[in-house]
């Protein structure tokens, strides 16, 4: 039995950060384009855009992460900040404040000294690993991801972005696990209540998903772009990616669903791709998108053997 919870935690594990993956490299390429001009473009973008599919700024924030646990078996935000300035190229698309704060962490400023207060969803896109490691304690799941977060952003809304996402990820992990079906309100209800006392806000953007019905990928698409801005501040693009999520029904119509909203494409697609990886597992992954990803010094295979490591050495606590 302990043999067969350690694969299913995995299969879920290896989801959430492929997923994470996944999402960032098909939402990439249109970045900031409006829905109507992806539309136009590409009817649904639901293909790899490049022959290799490189990351951006999310996945390797991401990698980070997943180093830090690795490494420590735990989250440690003095190490994670270490992992961010070490693995820190400028040419993944980041954004201006975080040149900033790679600075500061270089010339050995404290880890809870150098963020901003920035709102955006940097805290939130790269949290999957954290959802993932603690899904079976949402008090120190949220206490971890409000630490990873405060690296680089101390705004209430940042904050919030990243609590909120996290907490998705580790309850998607815990029905996958379980094979129950996710009950839309009852899911949101258990988000709201970690993230009310972060933002209150921000949980109230959270319960605009209620009214926004499901349908086709097309329908899902256009409740979603009627109802939130998609810019990269994480109030608006963390619960547009969870509505993804909520209103479809496999893992290919979750991220086929968020990278053609338009705005913060890679970002929002990389963040429903978490979510949706952690609850359908990673061989519902389209086989193509995972061939197409880019596999150098820390690409696919590393992500991969990474999430292996930390799940083996949480065995004894499955």
């Amino acid at each position: 039995m302990e043999n067969a919870r350690q694969a299913q935690v995995l299969d879920r594990f290896l989801g959430s950060a492929l997923g994470t993956f996944v999402g960032d490299t098909l939402g990439e390429p249109v970045e900031g384009w409006p829905h109507r001009a992806i539309y136009s473009r590409f009817g649904l973008l639901d293909a790899m855009v490049r022959e290799e599919a490189h990351y951006t700024d999310d996945t390797q924030m991401m990698i980070g992460i997943l180093e830090t646990l690795e490494e420590r078996g735990g989250f440690d935000p003095t190490i994670c900040a270490g992992k961010f300035q070490e693995n820190f190229e400028p040419s993944r698309g980041y954004g201006r404040r975080i040149f900033g704060v790679v600075e500061r962490i270089r010339e050995g400023i404290p880890w809870d000294q150098v963020g901003t207060d920035s709102y955006g969803n940097g805290g939130a896109m790269r949290i999957a690993p954290i959802g993932c490691f603690y899904h079976r304690d949402l008090k120190a799941l949220k206490e971890n991801a409000i630490l990873s977060a405060r690296i680089t952003h101390n705004h209430p809304e940042g904050l919030a972005g990243a609590v909120a996402q996290a907490s998705a990820v580790g309850l998607a992990l815990q029905h996958g696990l379980s094979q129950e079906p996710i009950k839309r309100m009852s899911f949101l209800d258990r988000i709201v209540t970690q993230v009310k006392d972060v933002d209150k806000r921000f949980a109230e953007y959270l319960d605009k998903i209620r009214s926004i019905p499901g349908g086709s990928v097309i329908e899902v698409i256009e409740g979603i772009t009627g109802s939130y801005g998609l810019s990269l501040r994480a109030i608006e693009s963390v619960p547009a990616a969870l509505a993804a999520f909520l209103l479809t029904h496999s893992f290919r119509e979750t991220v086929i669903s968020a990278v053609n909203l338009g705005g913060d494409t890679d970002t929002i697609g990389a963040m429903a791709g978490a979510v949706a990886g952690a609850y359908y597992g990673y061989d519902q992954i389209p086989q193509e998108w995972l061939n197409s990803l880019e596999n150098g010094a820390k690409g696919r295979d590393y992500v991969v053997n990474c999430v292996k490591n930390i799940v083996s050495s949480l065995s004894s606590s499955l």
